[in-house]
């Protein structure tokens, strides 16, 4: 990556901060485009002295793309949504990404990476998941040696999974198991008892976590790797979790003793209709058709490995940037 320059779209976020820092490490100029400038000032401490440049720059917009990847050998699209209305995905995801892509292959640039998501579907009645891979197909339509990473959900200091349900623990005395039956099942004489009462079926959804570090190291092998080009990566950490064990993982790490109760899709989607009116929705009712579809690594798949990335334990992580949320610590502050 030595003084060439990589133009990163949407790199003032979650990923793209991790990114950025790897970029800079390595000895690259990085261009930083987003829609508001100002916003991503908090990356320049990063470099050295002119190594971060922020510039502004609308995906939907050709010729503030044109702009940001002139002159530059690499290109990495960070930009999405999880929440929001069709049009917003289209435009983000579909739109986008192919205005993006098609900047990139006029203006030479060598490698390009475009950052999507596992259960991207062209058939799913889901508008993220739909618009993700038309977002992919858009992208190899002009720019056929993209490397396409579809990470599971990401976690890290800043996340907004494992940091949202913990925030929650603070203020309830119950979280939510995402996709547990409204029903317990009931068993007669199973594993030597007279009755056994199952009060979240299978667990609900399935998630593989993946660590943002890895995340960023992964668009970092695949910008290097020539083998990588036009190859799809689907991102998971080391072990998949059903929504049950990812809230007693989360209480374990948090010092917190919380009631868990089954949230059926039913339930959740008329929670979502509710909380999706609000002006920073926490659920959406596509959020909860993109629930029911397991986020994990589907057989077959290239992988981290395949890029040389070692996947990092969410156990390894979580105390790090969880434990503000424990409660011996809040006494602890309180006593002060």
């Amino acid at each position: 990556m030595n003084k060439k320059i990589v133009t990163v779209f949407g790199g003032s976020g979650f990923v793209g901060r991790h990114l950025v820092r790897r970029l800079c490490a390595e000895g690259a100029i990085v261009r930083v485009a987003v829609r508001d400038p100002e916003q991503a000032l908090f990356l320049k401490p990063i470099g050295d002295v002119g190594q971060i440049n922020a510039v502004a720059a609308d995906v939907a917009n050709p010729e503030s793309v044109a702009a940001a990847v002139a002159g530059a050998s690499a290109v990495v699209n960070l930009v999405g949504r999880l929440s929001g209305n069709k049009k917003t995905f289209e435009r983000l995801h579909v739109t986008g990404a192919a205005i993006v892509a098609k900047a990139a292959a006029e203006a030479g640039v060598q490698s390009l990476v475009h950052l999507s998501a596992i259960g991207a579907d062209p058939q799913s009645k889901s508008h993220y998941a739909r618009t993700k891979a038309e977002g992919e197909a858009a992208v190899t339509d002009v720019f056929p040696g993209a490397v396409i990473l579809r990470p599971s959900v990401i976690f890290g200091p800043e996340d907004k999974f494992f940091n949202l349900f913990a925030g929650l623990a603070r203020f309830t005395v119950a979280l939510p198991v995402l996709g547990a039956p409204a029903i317990p099942r009931l068993s007669i004489f199973k594993d030597d008892a007279l009755v056994d009462i199952d009060m979240f079926g299978d667990g609900g959804c399935r998630f593989q976590p993946v660590y943002v570090g890895n995340v960023a190291d992964a668009i970092m092998r695949a910008l290097e790797d020539q083998d990588a080009r036009a190859q799809v990566y689907e991102l998971g950490g080391p072990q998949v979790f059903s929504a049950k064990e990812i809230m007693e993982l989360l209480l374990t790490h948090i010092g917190r003793r919380r009631i868990l109760f089954p949230a059926p899709f039913w339930w959740l989607t008329t929670i979502a209709w509710f909380l999706e009116k609000s002006f920073w929705p926490l659920l959406t009712r596509d959020q909860v058709i993109l629930l029911r579809t397991q986020n994990v690594i589907s057989e077959g798949a290239k992988t981290l490995a395949d890029l040389g990335v070692q996947p990092t334990p969410a156990d390894a992580v979580l105390p790090g940037y969880l434990d503000r949320f424990r409660l011996v610590r809040e006494r602890h502050l309180r006593s002060v």
